[in-house]
């Protein structure tokens, strides 16, 4: 690289005047350096720009190991020639090599050269300078990691480094992201109107974070004041008083700040005004003993000012009168008015936009919370609606199904097959539970509501002392397979996890299981004749005591798969299933006893109310559920049989 004439003089006065070192002093990577070698020396972050600049935009191989060494303090210059070498310092001796290829060139006396030790911000300098050579490295890997380190903290530097490099880029989703991020930089550090409004446009409908997080910074407004709407550029627009971004106190400090009303006067202030004026047991010819309140205080000092002793206090009249003879407005302050309005219309869009996706993931929530609380309630619905069994165990029957999994797992690393092995194995262990419970408690409780109620809350509370006798009070993990790691993310504002999206796919399979069972098979046949009259079924030959068996501990059996489903995301503890006994039986009655159809149904009405009013009291989770509940009560005084009433033995019930 050619240097100006007063660089070659320099340089061959040091050449000259001091012993030369023995590397090449005519690199172009050394020429470069000497010719900005008095800034370079002098390490100033307010002078060393064009020097860190020039060595950027050199394009010599060079220049990013130069740039790299200096950043890690490792570059020397010679005291005497002002030649820039790379130096190891090994006590009095300095280890020197060449700055253009690195070749050694030998072990000198230290204290004849100089260090060159960069402070935080010129590092930061040569670290932002040192991104273009990262965008264009050979490893894709090392491209990314320039990528985030300029999307963390950008820079109007960054913006012709990332132009430079988009070019060359033959990846395509790191071409992607190069172009995204160009166009992120240009909103931030164009150097036009045109290009800023042009990049913005670019991003129309687009719902990105990053987007939001840039136009934002350019809509950034300043309420001013004056006696009229100015008629320029840059005008947001009016703003009330008393609204919601300016109270009325804060627009009357603008008018005293702009010198166009007369200051208020503190309390704090009065008082003190008025001891410091008191004469012979008066203030201004009022006694003090009649100085009990605000107003006859403010009469008091009012007389003062008259006087010329204080300053006059603004009047509430007054306050109101100049609020209304002045506008109040808003000024674009982030960008140029253009910018700033076409920012400002894109934000509007992009608002509206994500409404509806809110909307949309509001919906997906409630959809994937529904099909949770199915596939909770649908062993309680086949129990209830056969038997008639009002079952406060039921949570428990999901807790033991979630440790099942856990107990698998202890012994199955894998977490794939685990959870292969876990789903019949918890199906297996909770049907013989719920075939024991049957045999020895439920069936002698037959038609006697409120001693099965309490039996199988007692039943309840004993199964949660023996889980936390065996587990401990501890939450347990259960642990889901890799491929249900992560959400699918539809865009910056919808998105669901693989693990909800797993729980619906499961809901569905039972629902197809159970309509196969009881529509295709004899145990199906003989269970919907039990239900509609157990007198004629047993007249059929139909046993409706192995029957009630039978289905209370396939009720129980799909509680406990539930158990391993709902384990995979939330914490297994002794009181887990306490946390879905309650939206379990509000699904169930909500939906209609005893109806699969209606169980659906119940699940996606509560699911949907809960998220809505979770969002309408995101706060207050408590108080969603209160409000649900209430909803509930009230729902059922109008449909006591639910949505889909049930026709038999339940119904009767």
């Amino acid at each position: 690289m050619a240097l100006n004439f007063r660089g070659l003089c320099v340089l061959a006065f040091c050449l000259i005047a001091a012993p030369a070192l023995p590397q090449n002093s005519e690199a172009p990577v050394q020429q470069l350096l000497q010719e900005h070698g008095e800034i370079i020396a002098k390490g100033s972050r307010k002078s060393i720009g064009p020097a860190i600049d020039a060595l950027a935009a050199s394009g010599l191989p060079a220049a990013q190991v130069v740039l790299q060494r200096w950043q890690a303090k490792e570059m020397w210059r010679n005291k005497d020639s002002g030649l820039f070498v790379f130096g190891e310092k090994d006590g009095k001796e300095l280890r020197a090599s060449d700055v253009s290829n690195g070749a050694e060139i030998g072990t000198f006396e230290a204290k004849g050269f100089k260090q060159l030790k960069p402070n935080s911000g010129v590092r930061g300098m040569i670290g932002a300078a040192l991104v273009q050579f990262q965008l264009s490295d050979p490893n894709p890997e090392k491209r990314l990691v320039a990528l985030r380190a300029i999307e963390r903290d950008p820079e109007a530097s960054h913006l012709v480094a990332l132009r430079g490099a988009i070019a060359g880029e033959e990846d395509p989703d790191l071409l992607a992201s190069k172009e995204r991020l160009e166009r992120l930089l240009t909103i931030r550090f164009g150097e036009t109107d045109e290009e800023r409004i042009t990049a913005i446009a670019a991003f129309d409908g687009d719902l990105g974070v990053d987007v939001r997080a840039a136009l934002n910074p350019l809509v950034r407004t300043r309420i001013e004041v004056a006696e009229s709407l100015p008629d320029d550029a840059g005008i947001a627009g009016t703003v009330a008083v008393d609204g919601e971004t300016l109270t009325r106190d804060n627009a009357y400090a603008l008018l005293v700040e702009a010198d166009l009303a007369p200051p208020t006067v503190q309390k704090s202030d009065i008082a003190a005004a008025l001891v410091a004026n008191i004469e012979n047991g008066a203030v201004a010819g009022i006694e003090v003993a009649s100085l009990d309140n605000d107003a006859a205080r403010a009469l008091a000092y009012a007389e003062l000012a008259k006087r010329e002793i204080v300053p006059p206090a603004a009047t509430e009249a007054e306050i109101d009168a100049a609020l209304a003879t002045y506008v109040f407005f808003e000024r674009f302050i982030g960008a140029p008015p253009a910018v700033a309005e076409a920012a400002l219309a894109a934000l509007k869009d992009i608002e509206a936009k994500v409404a509806l996706n809110q909307a949309a993931d509001l919906a997906l929530d409630a959809v994937s919370l529904a099909s949770i609380y199915f596939l909770a309630a649908i062993g309680l619905a086949i129990t209830f609606g056969v038997m008639g069994v009002i079952n406060m165990a039921h949570g428990e029957f999901i807790m033991m199904g979630a440790y099942s999994g856990y107990v698998v797992q202890l012994f199955v690393p894998d977490h794939t097959l685990s959870l292969l092995i876990a789903l019949p194995t918890a199906f297996a262990v909770t049907f013989a539970g719920g075939v024991a419970m049957e045999r020895l408690v439920i069936r002698w409780l037959y038609h006697r509501p409120l001693e099965t109620l309490l039996a199988t809350f007692g039943i309840s509370i004993a199964l949660q002392q023996i889980a936390k006798n065996i587990f401990g009070t501890q939450a347990r993990p259960l642990t889901a397979p890799d491929w249900l790691d992560g959400s699918l993310a539809f865009n910056d504002v919808v998105s669901i996890s693989y693990i909800r999206i797993a729980i619906f796919v499961l809901a569905l399979l039972f629902l197809a299981l159970f309509l196969f069972v009881m529509n295709r098979t004899r145990l199906g046949l003989e269970v919907r004749a039990v239900t509609q009259n157990p007198r004629m079924a047993a007249s059929m030959g139909i046993n409706p005591d192995r029957i009630n068996m039978l289905t209370f501990g396939f009720g129980s059996g799909i509680a406990g798969i539930a158990g391993v489903a709902i384990g995979l995301y939330a914490k297994v503890t002794s009181e887990m299933g306490q946390d879905y006994i309650v939206q379990s039986f509000m699904t169930v009655v909500v939906g209609g006893v005893g109806n699969i159809w209606g169980a659906l149904l119940g699940a996606s009405m509560v699911g949907t109310l809960q998220k809505g009013i979770e969002w309408l009291n995101p706060s207050n989770t408590l108080a969603a559920q209160t409000y649900m509940i209430l909803f509930i009560i009230l729902f059922i005084q109008f449909r006591p049989r639910g949505i889909i009433a049930l026709k038999g033995r339940a119904a009767e019930a």
